[in-house]
């Protein structure tokens, strides 16, 4: 199948170079991918590079480890929305969500959205979800889904592990009759990868093996 539109073409090494950001920018209009998603000192550049293309630019916020305080997330959210970005994806609270209190993880998430939501935004939530048990990912989603955040997302790519199936599967039944969706993200470097995600049931795909994965690389 075509997987191009399913892409965000990724790069948040903290070592990219700025003609590596370049580089990305062009692949993803030589390409049609969705997004390109960037670290959030990235974002204006990209915003300036896209300009006339169908391609996103997109960030992270909160990245990759989801304790910055909900103020500077917010802060952060509201920067990059201002340097020009279409789509965020946040971290949430990973060690509130462990710590078992779901008020806290749901109120650090929905200012977030928000924020997004008031600026007409798309917002995705990465519940990083090799650190949770399979009942903390079904109940991390159905938070996610009450906030209604555009996207709940399986990882930041920066723990553990990546996306998994079994993940996938968890958080689309949770977030089932809601207007969330599930992105995959994390590990996912053939085109077999990425086909088993979407049946799985994601329908957005972060992959910086993006070439690879249409049969480019």
């Amino acid at each position: 199948m075509e997987f191009n539109n399913y892409i965000d073409h990724t790069l948040l090494a903290p070592e990219a170079t700025e003609e590596q950001i370049e580089r990305i920018v062009k692949e993803a209009m030589d390409n049609n991918f969705h997004t390109v998603m960037i670290n959030p000192y990235w974002v204006e550049k990209v915003h300036l590079l896209l300009k006339g293309s169908s391609v996103k630019t997109a960030c992270v916020i909160g990245f990759p480890l989801g304790a910055n305080t909900t103020k500077i997330k917010v802060a952060e959210a509201t920067d990059a929305i201002e340097n020009g970005a279409d789509e965020l994806d946040m971290v949430m609270n990973i060690g509130e969500m462990k710590s078992g209190h779901l008020d806290k993880v749901e109120q650090d998430i929905q200012a977030v959205v928000d924020v997004c939501h008031q600026n007409k935004r798309v917002i995705k939530v990465i519940i990083e979800t090799c650190l949770l048990t399979d009942d903390e990912i079904e109940a991390a989603a159905k938070i996610v889904a009450k906030t209604g955040a555009d996207f709940v997302k399986t990882s930041t790519g920066f723990s553990t592990q990546g996306a998994t199936v079994h993940a996938v599967e968890i958080m689309v039944q949770a977030v089932k009759g809601t207007s969330t969706a599930v992105k995959a993200s994390g590990g996912i470097h053939t085109p077999e990868d990425a086909q088993a995600m979407i049946d799985a049931g994601a329908t957005r795909l972060g992959v910086s093996h993006s070439l690879a994965i249409i049969g480019k690389a």
